[in-house]
């Protein structure tokens, strides 16, 4: 018992503000590459002052964002079971975790590209929208799809990356996805005037090249410890547990995304110029939401390593400081958009009509980040502590509040009420993981 207990102690560690913004810093500037990508491609394509191109882009990136956020527990698995294993300082387990993420990776990004015209197809049926707008996202899908492979295996690069605590290499590889991918779409959509095309094989090129990168920069780091053994890796026992933690947290992400799926859904039976709007505006929520994934991220790590080394003080500071730097920054980030919002509408588009319509319903949008940061937090929390069941549970919950409040808030206010469904669904996910954590903490410790 006694050498149990010195061998925890040696495994505890000090969580200061100065380890939180180790990772979150870099972290944040990494995820705000990725709206700020979305930002470029709206804009690129909302040069030519087309609202139909504009709305197909919108509902094309809803499609590929509803198919690979459902695969992102490629990152979020990875990286918890990679900070425990690091909390626990197994170093060996913390390379067979990546290598079952990559080989997972691969046949799911295999299938999927595969099922591109199918995915079209779907998509197009579930938007109704009209015809023009479904040219466009079909041509979107169809090409952005093919980077399946690429896209999934980085996830699992960024997952082992963040599970070890490293957000200044989780930054440089994110910088090269989307500066690639930035670059391009500049060159290929707009100066070659390719439109759409365009913006959809930058990020294929992206991807490809980032995918590249990261793994050259891990097979090196890898090439230095003892070889791993295959059965290691292909472990049935440790593939069952990575995959019933997948299934959960693939089950919260597709309903994450169906909610904004049907949030798009709802503002294109409002109109093409409404659609394009709140486009614009979901991107704004994006950056806001990829602004406060930096100190989700610290949380994942921080907690998911407190697991690992059974260090409940280390834990319990690292949900205090996340929160607390969390809500201070969504307090700027709200401020900004709320003065400066207006401004980056009409960078973004050319359109008159969308213009209009977006400024109405800005304040909307510049509130989410405040809406929901205990929702970012709690997620990084339970993803890193392995804590999926109950995440996946309160998502489903929150959907169906979301649902009661969509039929309920939009046919009395419209597009009002359609954004403050969005409000309430934010809350519910934060209020209900809260309520529960302080239990399982007492259960795991």
């Amino acid at each position: 018992m006694d050498q149990a207990s010195s061998a925890t102690a040696s495994r505890s560690f000090v969580v200061t503000n100065r380890s939180v913004l180790a990772i979150a810093v870099p972290m944040t500037l990494a995820y705000l590459t990725t709206p700020l990508l979305g930002l470029v491609d709206t804009a690129v394509v909302g040069q030519f002052g087309d609202a139909a191109l504009l709305g197909g882009l919108a509902a094309g990136a809803l499609v590929f964002d509803v198919v690979f956020t459902t695969f992102n527990f490629l990152r979020s698995g990875t990286t918890g079971l990679v900070a425990q294993a690091f909390g626990r300082g197994d170093t060996a387990e913390e390379q067979a975790v990546f290598w079952r993420s990559v080989l997972i990776a691969i046949v799911a990004g295999v299938v999927l590209a595969a099922l591109a015209p199918v995915a079209s197809v779907l998509g197009q049926k579930f938007m109704g929208a009209e015809q023009r707008v479904n040219e466009a996202m079909d041509l979107y899908i169809r090409i952005r799809l093919l980077a399946a492979p690429f896209s999934l295996v980085n996830y699992a690069i960024l997952g082992y990356v963040l599970g070890r605590g490293e957000g200044n290499l989780g930054l440089f590889l994110q910088i090269v996805l989307n500066g690639i991918n930035i670059a391009l779409c500049i060159v290929l959509g707009l100066e070659l005037g390719w439109g759409v095309a365009g913006v959809a094989w930058a990020t294929l090129t992206g991807e490809f090249c980032a995918m590249l990168l990261g793994l050259a920069i891990v097979l090196r780091r890898f090439s230095r410890a003892p070889r791993l053994p295959m059965s290691r890796i292909l472990d049935w026992s440790a593939f069952k547990h990575m995959m019933s933690l997948n299934r959960d947290i693939m089950i919260r992400s597709f309903s994450l995304l169906a909610a904004f799926a049907l949030f798009t859904r709802q503002g294109a039976q409002f109109g093409t110029v409404t659609l394009a709007a709140n486009a614009v505006l979901m991107n704004f929520f994006l950056i806001a939401g990829y602004f406060l994934d930096g100190f989700a991220t610290a949380a994942e790590q921080l907690a998911g390593r407190a697991i690992g080394a059974r260090a409940e003080r280390s834990f319990r500071r690292a949900v205090r400081l996340t929160l607390l730097w969390g809500y201070g920054l969504a307090g700027v980030a709200t401020l900004v958009l709320l003065f400066g919002g207006a401004a980056l509408v009409g960078v973004v588009t050319t359109s008159d009509a969308v213009r209009t319509v977006a400024d109405t319903y800005l304040p909307w949008a510049a509130f989410t980040a405040l809406s929901g940061v205990l929702a970012f937090q709690m997620d990084g929390v339970f993803i890193g502590a392995t804590w999926s069941r109950d995440m996946r549970n309160m998502m489903l919950l929150s959907f169906c509040v979301f649902l009661a409040a969509l039929l309920t808030l939009t046919p009395a206010f419209g597009n009002h009420g359609l954004w403050a469904a969005l409000h309430v669904f934010l809350l519910v996910r934060g209020i209900s993981l809260f309520s529960i954590m302080q239990r399982r903490v007492r259960e795991a410790f």
